[in-house]
């Protein structure tokens, strides 16, 4: 995963708790992930619009 080890992930995750405190975490959680989940349906979005012109220019 991004090349990134245990040891690594476990250095993030304690200046992640030092920073913001344990309480955050569940909220810096689920903001995460709905950053994520929008950005891929934004992807998902450009694709599916960009098949549906790629399909109209072949009809012309």
């Amino acid at each position: 995963m991004f090349g990134l080890g245990t040891t690594e992930m476990l250095i993030i995750l304690v200046l992640v708790m030092v920073v913001f405190g344990a309480g955050k975490l569940p909220q810096i959680g689920s903001a995460l992930g709905k950053g994520m989940r929008n950005f891929k349906e934004g992807v998902k979005g450009e694709i599916e619009e960009a098949q549906v012109v790629d399909k109209n220019s072949a009809k012309s």
